[in-house]
């Protein structure tokens, strides 16, 4: 089957699959209180893609181009049973990664499983190494202890471990320096990201933004560094090498350095929407079509059609035009 391409000449890869939209922190950038409070109302559980359907989807969108697939949420492990999703998905042939993001705080209980089941590696949300900042920064008072128990959880059962750190303007730039130091002792690599908003909370506010540009300049008072090449088109991370470590640092630089033109990414939320952007104001529904009966060539034709259409770039043009006014739905990352 013929690989399709998007209207920018961009190949559809990597799957990113929502399984829940609940999490247990409450991050500014993300879901923050104020509207994730106490009376929100998230998604009744017949809403959500089952297990069994997500797995077909994935089988499904393989012969379209999808080699790796990664879970997110919300928080992933607030899905019961999330290591059988896992299995099925390892499973399918044609996948070559599955991995998942989490905020690490439950990490530690089901790290063993998830390895087990073929998780090939995760990837942990940390914003800070200082317990006050984190506690402030993930909005619950959740503890950095417990983050940091889940990574290590993870490393004893062979799951490899990367770190994304958020930096925002007057809230955690001073955790820079703290997290690589912490990072290159515990082995594992660190990727910051500019602030964003993933949610419109914050309206793409610059003077809250911490560029790539000025993070760097901080790693480098302390940190020999040697840029790498990457590793394949549409690698959303510049990385550096720590001199003399295998370790890395990577520079997420949505904001600052967008990096649309390679994106070949597909994001799937936990009720069956395929989204082609994470800020797009639109998903297109699967779950209709998963439920419907219809035969699995019909499920492909409807996304290769999704993916044909594409000309997303919003990231590159939001300076130039208004930003549409979106769904309030959290797609993971």
């Amino acid at each position: 089957m013929e690989v399709p391409k998007d209207a920018l000449g961009r190949n559809m890869r990597d799957l990113r699959i929502s399984v829940t939209d609940r999490c247990n922190f409450r991050c500014r950038y993300c879901m923050p209180v104020e509207i994730f409070g106490a009376g929100y109302a998230f998604m009744p559980r017949e809403e959500l893609l089952t297990f069994e359907e997500i797995a077909e989807l994935v089988r499904c969108l393989v012969p379209l181009g999808i080699e790796k697939v990664r879970l997110t949420g919300g928080e992933p492990l607030l899905r019961r049973g999330l290591e059988d999703l896992v299995a099925e998905l390892a499973a399918i042939e044609g996948v070559k990664d599955i991995a998942m993001t989490t905020n690490g705080v439950l990490l530690a209980h089901h790290a063993e499983a998830l390895a087990l089941a073929g998780l090939k590696r995760v990837t942990v949300s940390l914003d800070a190494m200082d317990r006050e900042i984190f506690g402030k920064m993930n909005g619950v008072g959740a503890k950095v202890e417990r983050v940091l128990a889940g990574i290590e959880a993870a490393k004893v059962f062979g799951l490899p471990v990367k770190v994304n750190s958020v930096i925002q303007r007057g809230v955690n730039e001073c955790e820079i320096l703290p997290l690589a130091r912490w990072a290159l002792e515990s082995g594992v690599d660190l990727r910051y990201i500019e602030y964003m908003d993933v949610g419109e909370t914050n309206g793409w506010k610059m003077d809250e933004v911490v560029s790539g540009s000025e993070i760097l300049a901080e790693l480098a008072k302390e940190f020999p560094l040697t840029p790498r090449a990457p590793a394949y088109r549409g690698e959303v991370a510049a990385h550096w090498c720590h001199e003399g470590s295998e370790r890395e640092i990577g520079l997420i630089r949505s904001v600052t350095q967008p990096f649309c033109a390679d994106c070949q990414r597909v994001r799937l939320s936990a009720d069956g929407k395929i989204f082609t952007c994470l800020f797009a104001a639109k998903g297109h529904d699967l779950r209709g079509i998963l439920r419907s009966g219809l035969p699995a060539e019909d499920l492909q034709q409807a996304v290769r059609g999704i993916w044909t259409a594409r000309h997303d770039r919003y990231s590159e043009e939001r300076g130039q035009v208004a930003r549409p006014k979106a769904e309030m739905s959290y797609l993971g990352g």
